[in-house]
């Protein structure tokens, strides 16, 4: 491997302070999925729309019934309800969402825009000496204990996230840095903010807006926000969190000026996603995010549906009484009526459990038929990310070998077609398709090219049979045999203390190991392992319209990040189930995880240098969340080895994938998701930052995990952020993104599907896709023959 004996990176960034607080949310379990990090720049249109519409089933407000409750899946209760803290989560951005003041909101391309209901106006009215920035707030605009919005509110977030307290526990203080002073305008209702040096992503600032009451002081912002809000002020408010029964409860705000919510509560209810399907077929949710199985089966209930098959017919025609045939029943009736008690008395027993099961599959299905499954693009793209650091990978010339290896089309459309998702791979790392930063500067790496891929192998001197050579200068006769000998007894030995412990939790593990029958996996080809189910695109049953990808704030540390690209591929969030790790692929006769031996031939055909042969080590999680990574890796694993790199792939538990691995450098290949950001020049510039050595060895890597980047990508990050130029800081942008595609450091392989699953009557919700959802227009239609009655639930 690769990896052994390789110094580890830090996950760090420059500052002490901040350095422990990059580790806390590194440690921390990863939890529901942390959404986009604001809006990208209000300039010109992009060139290129987005690749999927958003799906959120629009109507307008006097077509939506007033009144009724929406239950709302999410994976966890929030640890925190301060957004600025290292670990808050996808929960926290959703009730900040719901409850407090947004500046700035994102369109259906992820373009910031006003929220006329907080912002008059906003501009930079100075640019020299300095630049200053003028908002003009709503006079409506109220706190929900009365008091009104105001420039004593923005200071005491600027003071609190500026960095300069080292009191406040802030998880990132990306832009308020730059902030020199904040002062009242001609009037309460105007805020000059004034830059000590210019800032492009000022229009990331103050959303969400907390209270002074929650950024005045160090205690109050470190603990008191973690489970209470002193004062809100959005279309609702947080009335409670029910630890026991799993719900965060919002209610309308009596208090709020603008359009009344639809919706008289918002309940969001904790449920892990493995246990999603079991929750809409009781009937206990309107709202959730799904997998692409339960998907699945709603698609099956509608079509089910609309042919007039009710539950118990569609569970003999494919759900647990499919298998059944009439050779079989008769068989099973005869032995439950036979003159062998014992054998008679074990059949009626199984009758009955396959009974209960159909039973339990036709009023399963009858429930989902209320269902649609709303479907996009997440604003979030999955990535193959090469470690730099050491090893073969440390040559670009190996790592663009690799790239030139992969066939991201492939990939992207073994994920993506199934669904009716238009397949189309990523051209950028910092921006998605339909912002205004998008551009594809692919090319700069290149196509998939298995020719190229050997002529840069072999010009950086991995050749076929070089793993039988023996490097030059190498010393002759016991010496070197006896050095050899001890190196090699030292690895076998670290090796075999990782299988052990491997070994010791799989058989730990093992009897509660979630079976792989009927998860899906992206891209399995092998015919008849699974039945066939109808489509979920265009043509197929659940085209309904929208799915819910609420949008975080832009004032994230980036260390939170890490949260989210776990929570996004390993699906640790609460309740996610253990899985059985697996150290390897099994061989023909050999127990899962041992690596299948390398004859003679093979040992002459394998590239090597030196006498060392080329293998990477391909970390990949193992829980029952991530088939789709696994399946990719797969995939990954064979077109490798068409370019002769050989891969050990090493399946760990999801809770050691990103703690354990990504982020202290303990593989050579992995696969995980960032979430887009529209601010990329503050944003992104952590995760390509240039990894600096420290005193001890180490590197400090800030979230880049692949361990690779320039000083050059740096100053573009650096001169994008500092101009106020939006069209000059766009190309900025799209030159760094070209040079980190030449680096060869992270290859974007596909944009990551959501998909949502929504009561058939709701509306204005689904899968919002780069959109920010306006919480106070959710709800249910008026049913046809109301005349405008409310609804009552």
């Amino acid at each position: 491997m690769s990896q052994i004996g390789a110094p580890r990176g830090r996950t760090c960034s420059r500052s002490p302070r901040s350095r422990t607080l990059r580790s806390v949310a590194t440690l921390t379990s990863a939890v529901l999925a942390v959404t986009v990090l604001a809006g990208c720049s209000s300039g010109d249109e992009a060139d290129e729309a987005p690749v999927a519409a958003q799906d959120d089933a629009p109507a307008a407000r006097d077509r939506v019934a007033d009144g009724g409750t929406l239950r709302w899946a999410v994976d966890a209760l929030p640890t925190t309800l301060n957004t600025f803290q290292a670990d808050a989560d996808g929960t926290t951005s959703r009730i900040a969402g719901a409850v407090l003041p947004s500046l700035y909101t994102l369109d259906e391309r992820g373009r910031p825009r006003i929220d006329p209901d907080y912002l008059e106006s906003a501009q930079v009215i100075e640019t020299e000496p300095k630049q200053v920035v003028l908002y003009k707030l709503n006079q409506q605009a109220v706190w929900s204990d009365g008091r009104e919005i105001g420039a004593p509110d923005f200071v005491a977030q600027w003071r609190a996230l500026s960095g300069r307290d080292t009191a406040y526990w802030t998880a990132r203080n990306s832009g308020y840095e730059r902030i020199e002073k904040i002062e009242r305008g001609k009037n309460d209702l105007e805020v000059r903010v004034t830059f000590a040096k210019p800032y492009a992503d000022w229009q990331s600032l103050f959303t969400p807006l907390y209270p002074k009451q929650v950024m005045g002081s160090p205690n109050s912002f470190n603990d008191g926000a973690r489970t209470t809000l002193k004062a809100t002020a959005g279309p609702f408010l947080l009335k409670g969190i029910d630890r026991k029964s799993g719900d965060v409860t919002l209610t309308r705000n009596p208090r709020w000026w603008g359009q009344q919510a639809k919706l008289d509560s918002l309940v969001l209810k904790a449920v892990p996603r493995a246990d999603r399907a079991d929750a809409l077929a009781a009937g206990g949710l309107d709202l959730a995010e799904i997998d692409r199985s339960t998907a699945e089966r709603i698609s099956l209930a509608l079509r089910d549906a609309r042919t007039g098959r009710n539950g118990a017919q569609a569970a003999l025609a494919h759900g647990p009484g499919a298998a059944i045939t009439p050779s079989k029943a008769l068989r099973s009736w005869a032995l439950a009526h036979g003159s062998d008690d014992e054998k008679a008395a074990e059949v009626k027993a199984a009758r009955k459990k396959n009974q209960e099961a159909v039973d339990r599959y036709a009023r399963a299905q009858d429930a989902l038929a209320k269902y649609v499954v709303r479907k996009s693009l997440e604003p979030a793209y999955t990535q193959l990310s090469l470690n730099g650091e050491s090893g073969p990978l440390a040559d670009e010339r190996v790592r663009r070998a690799v790239a030139r290896a992969i066939n991201r089309q492939e990939l992207a459309e073994s994920v993506l077609k199934p669904l009716g998702l238009p397949a189309k791979p990523p051209g950028s790392h910092l921006a998605l398709a339909g912002q205004a930063a998008y551009a594809d500067s692919s090319d700069a790496l290149g196509e998939q090219d298995t020719k190229e891929a050997q002529a840069l192998l072999a010009d950086a001197g991995w050749v076929p049979g070089g793993a039988l050579r023996k490097p030059a200068g190498t010393k002759a006769g016991s010496e070197s045999e006896e050095e050899t000998g001890k190196k090699e007894k030292k690895e076998k030995e670290k090796e075999k203390e990782k299988k052990d412990e491997g070994a010791t939790d799989a058989k730990k593990r093992n009897d509660d190991a979630a079976s792989d029958e009927g998860l899906y996996i992206v891209g399995d080809d092998k015919p008849g392992d699974r039945r066939s189910a109808p489509a979920i695109g265009a043509n197929g049953p659940g085209n309904g319209t929208g799915t819910p990808a609420p949008v975080s704030d832009a004032a994230r540390r980036s260390a939170a990040l890490l949260a989210r690209a776990e929570a996004l591929d390993t699906g640790t969030g609460a309740g996610a189930r253990a899985a059985k790790p697996d150290h390897g692929m099994a061989g023909a006769y050999a127990p899962r995880g041992t690596a299948a031996p390398v004859t003679a031939p093979d040992a002459a055909k394998a590239l090597g240098k030196d006498g060392k042969a080329l293998s990477l080590r391909f970390v990949l999680p193992s829980g029952p969340g991530s088939e789709s990574l696994r399946a990719v890796g797969d995939r990954i694993v064979r077109m490798l080895d068409a370019v002769g790199i050989r891969t050990e792939v090493v399946k760990v538990s999801d809770e050691s994938f990103f703690k354990d691995h990504v982020a202290s450098g303990d593989y050579d290949l992995a696969l995980y998701s960032w979430p887009a950001t529209a601010f990329p020049a503050t944003d992104a510039r952590p995760i390509f930052a240039k990894p600096e050595p420290a005193s001890d060895g180490s590197l400090l890597v800030e979230q880049n995990y692949s361990r690779v980047g320039t000083d050059r990508i740096d100053q573009l990050f650096d001169q994008a952020a500092g101009t106020l130029d939006e069209e000059e800081a766009r190309e900025l942008v799209r030159q760094a993104d070209a040079r980190i595609w030449a680096a060869a450091g992270s290859i974007p392989l596909y944009q990551r599907p959501q998909l949502v699953a929504a009561r058939a009557d709701l509306v204005n919700a689904g899968a919002w896709g780069l959109a920010t959802p306006r919480y106070q227009d959710i709800g249910f239609k008026k049913p046809a023959s109301s005349g405008g009655a409310e609804r009552n639930r």
